[in-house]
């Protein structure tokens, strides 16, 4: 089933963020948008590195009215533990979702059921809760969270803009497209 413009599924679960656990639902990521950013695991080798990317441009994301949250199969407390341990992940702000049952990475079609890890999976969902970006990687090969950032922003553009398109390399303030059958075959 192809994930983009469908409703995220329903879920529970806890984060850890700045200090406490907070329950997080999808009714949560409904009403603004929002980044799902699942990782294989804890106390790793390149997650920490997308993590603290993503730490870094938070202010950003948050600027354009998104929440992230970073999601992977281990529980909340893990996710506390890796933030007392590691000046990286201490430094996030974000929620950091722990999905110990998996439900939340099946959701989302990333969970390798043979490892019981999800895959780097990267989401953007709109203020309605349908998924307009979706994005995975093999687990070695790390994402960067100014493309994210750039994405986000394009469907932002195009979720307010209607009948408009952004093409390859966008970014907030160049020229956007109108398709039409004058286009066709003049790009």
């Amino acid at each position: 089933m192809a994930l983009i413009n469908s409703t995220i599924k329903p879920f529970k679960a806890t984060a850890y963020h700045n200090g406490n656990f907070i329950p997080v639902s999808d009714e949560t990521l409904k009403g603004k948008w929002s980044v799902v950013f699942f990782y294989p695991a804890d106390f790793t080798f390149v997650c920490p590195t997308e993590l603290g990317d993503l730490a870094d441009l938070y202010a950003e994301f948050q600027k354009l009215g998104v929440e992230v949250y970073s999601v992977s199969t281990d529980t909340h407390f893990t996710h506390k533990a890796w933030a007392d341990a590691s000046d990286t992940i201490g430094k996030i702000k974000y929620p950091m979702i722990g999905d110990p049952t998996g439900i939340i990475s099946r959701n989302f079609d990333v969970m390798i059921e043979e490892e019981g890890l999800a895959l780097r999976g990267t989401f953007v969902i709109s203020p309605e809760g349908e998924i307009k970006v979706a994005e995975i990687h093999d687990l070695g090969i790390g994402r960067d969270a100014k493309e994210l950032l750039r994405k986000v922003q394009a469907a932002q553009y195009v979720a307010s803009h209607p009948g408009e398109v952004c093409p390859a390399k966008w970014t907030p303030g160049e020229a956007t497209l109108k398709p039409s059958l004058d286009l066709v075959g003049k790009i």
